[in-house]
């Protein structure tokens, strides 16, 4: 009898824990955004709303798209992202839709993003994940970043060291030649070139060029055209926005004959949705400006 009641008082004792065990929340998961600010969810996150093209990118290269519940208009890359639930744009999407996602995460962006929205979302409950990319190195930290709240971690290394070893590539095939000046005309009219903080002013730099407007202190501060050609680029890039922004006006630029970019036929066209989205396609773009920068390294 001693030996069945221990027995029972075994199988009491597992049932109240196995009852304990149910009835205790799932641990909270606590990370920090690109800004240092701290983030805690109930659970790691499993319905993600990305306000950023670039993090809807990111998703999809680690695998997670499943988690991604919603996205804006400009999120079109790769293909299937167009399928998603949309949201509205990215400066200010619609609240009703995000609310209505039911996401356990908003990812957004201070530089695109206003912050009537996050903070208004913070006041709806809705957790907001901040992103601000401006050097090569926060790329990779914002993958890392990524895969951290995704559960990616493995996927999220191997593209980083994928996307290092594409870099090195490049400044490899570039680091014996002269530094020509490079004009990069982010916008025609009003002209906007890229500053000293951006990431498009470091990839020049890796592509083996040397920005004109790489000391400016604003990110993407606007120009004459006076001041643009004072500095005689050698070297003039058209950014391309995709489909739906019309043809670059190249005819404006060859005009300027006496330019020696224009002597030299360095007027080129190149892809801007591969070197302003800071996901894993930068290193696409990388290899896009050295080619145009420094086409005798490709040969």
């Amino acid at each position: 009898m001693s030996a069945l009641r221990a027995d029972g008082a075994r199988v009491a004792l597992r049932a109240l824990a196995l009852a304990l065990l149910l009835a205790t929340p799932a641990a909270a998961f606590t990370t920090r955004d690109m800004l240092g600010r701290e983030i805690t969810l109930a659970a790691p996150p499993a319905r993600i709303v990305s306000l950023v093209p670039s993090v809807t990118e990111i998703l999809y290269a680690l695998k997670a798209e499943d988690m991604l519940v919603g996205v804006t208009d400009f999120c079109d890359f790769p293909a299937e992202a167009r399928r998603k639930p949309r949201v509205g744009g990215m400066v200010a999407p619609s609240l009703e839709a995000v609310v209505a996602l039911r996401p356990d995460l908003v990812i957004a962006t201070t530089e695109g993003t206003r912050e009537d929205t996050f903070t208004q979302l913070a006041r709806l409950g809705v957790p907001v994940y901040l992103v601000a990319v401006h050097r090569v190195a926060e790329v990779k930290a914002l993958i890392v970043g990524i895969g951290g709240l995704t559960g990616r971690q493995a996927t999220a290394g191997s593209i980083v060291a994928r996307l290092e070893q594409r870099i090195d590539a490049v400044t490899r095939a570039v680091g014996s030649f002269d530094r020509p000046r490079v004009l990069y005309v982010l916008w025609p009219e009003p002209l906007i070139v890229p500053g000293r903080d951006t990431i498009v002013t470091e990839l020049i730099q890796l592509a083996g060029g040397r920005s004109l407007t790489a000391d400016d202190p604003a990110s993407w501060p606007r120009y004459s055209l006076e001041s643009a050609v004072a500095g005689r680029p050698e070297v003039i890039l058209l950014a391309n926005h995709g489909a739906g922004t019309g043809a670059i006006a190249e005819e404006k630029w060859r005009r300027l004959s006496d330019l020696p970019a224009v002597k030299a036929g360095r007027l080129r066209s190149v892809n801007g949705d591969l070197l302003h989205r800071y996901g894993p396609r930068v290193a696409d773009g990388l290899e896009q400006l050295a080619r145009a920068i420094h086409p005798e390294a490709f040969r």
